[in-house]
């Protein structure tokens, strides 16, 4: 196995609605600052490869527009996921295994404001029982919430400290439109989007664009002077339909977390694809996170929901405190699919 490490992240700011642009200029910004903190250019890059969806867009292979952000000069290998691009980075790493290439730039793209994603996100559930009743992403969010709170995990009032907690981080975060956090109390006192979820509890999309770059070995060290590696990394996926599922728990997170070696694992800090307050108990639960890791130090994705880009921002956020020199490990989360479908865990490290 090679050693394989993130080597720079950059991100776009998260905005409800971002009107200035399409994809290539929501993109390319991210791109030239990825590419700069390394000191490459793009005819340096041997691999791209990225995450998007064409429904987002409402218009057929849609990510071919992005590849002018990305360049397609000189001619590489090159690759498309319609997952997040998380999968896309992990589509990656296993190109950079198998010595296809020493290094591969990574986007995942995401501009929910083209459509309505309400609509949008029930097209992926089960099509005979579950697509048909109309239901949005908060709605199907809030039945996985209610049997957390059914089963006595939690209260709608612990739901509302996380969200409360992830405010105050996010408010911090400049690439989150956040103006002041508030505190429980007023998250207590607003309207349900979907019973027990309300508007700060519940998921707010946006659009947003994220890179990676990766890098194996001497490659890696010669980029950056305090590379994240990537130790280990795993997706799982758990059965589609929500009614054969216990939805309190989720076992293929778990699963990818201990082939990922991250299962209880000492960590410095964990970034959780936890769009949903209530996501965030399971996932601790599921990667068996202790009390004193930081969870979510970035704000989260609450408040920044880019779809197609969350999961890789995940693995950016959790790369950068040890690309900085201030966190020695952590863990990367990404999710895809309703109520914690799909999930891919990695455990980075930087070196002693």
């Amino acid at each position: 196995m090679r050693d394989i490490a993130i080597v720079s992240f950059a991100q776009r700011c998260n905005q409800p609605e971002w009107r200035e642009g399409n994809d290539i200029e929501l993109l390319i910004d991210p791109i030239n600052e990825a590419l700069g903190r390394v000191g490459m250019t793009r005819q340096d890059v041997q691999f791209t490869t990225g995450g998007s969806n064409d429904f987002l867009a409402g218009q057929a292979f849609s990510f071919v527009r992005a590849l002018d952000a990305v360049g397609v000069h000189p001619v590489r290998d090159d690759s498309h996921v319609e997952m997040d691009g998380a999968w896309a980075l992990y589509e990656a790493w296993v190109n950079l295994q198998l010595g296809h290439a020493d290094n591969a730039l990574i986007w995942g793209l995401g501009k929910t404001s083209l459509g309505k994603i309400e609509e949008l996100a029930m097209l992926s559930l089960d099509p005979y029982y579950v697509a048909p009743l109309g239901a949005d992403p908060n709605s199907v969010a809030a039945i996985q919430a209610r049997a957390l709170i059914e089963s006595g995990r939690c209260t709608e009032r612990d739901l509302a400290e996380i969200a409360a907690a992830r405010q105050e981080s996010a408010v911090k975060n400049d690439k989150i439109e956040l103006d002041a956090a508030k505190t429980v109390d007023e998250i207590m006192s607003e309207p349900y989007v979907a019973s027990p979820l309300r508007t700060s509890t519940a998921g707010r999309a946006t659009d947003g664009a994220a890179v990676v770059i990766l890098a194996a070995g001497d490659e890696a060290r010669r980029l950056c002077e305090r590379p994240a590696w990537i130790r280990g990394i795993d997706h799982r996926t758990d059965a589609h339909p929500l009614g054969v599922r216990d939805l309190t728990v989720c076992p293929s997170a778990r699963q990818a977390a201990d082939r990922a070696g991250a299962l209880g694992t000492d960590v410095d800090l964990a970034e959780l694809h936890s769009v949903h307050a209530h996501e965030e108990l399971v996932l601790r639960d599921a990667l068996g996170l202790g009390d004193g890791v930081s969870i979510n130090p970035s704000g989260g994705p609450m408040l920044a929901n880019s779809v197609m880009a969350t999961g890789l921002i995940r693995m950016g956020e959790a790369a950068q405190p040890i690309l900085d020199g201030q966190a020695k490990r952590a863990v990367a989360h990404a999710s895809h699919g309703p109520c914690l479908q799909s999930n891919m865990v990695a455990l980075l490290e930087g070196e002693s």
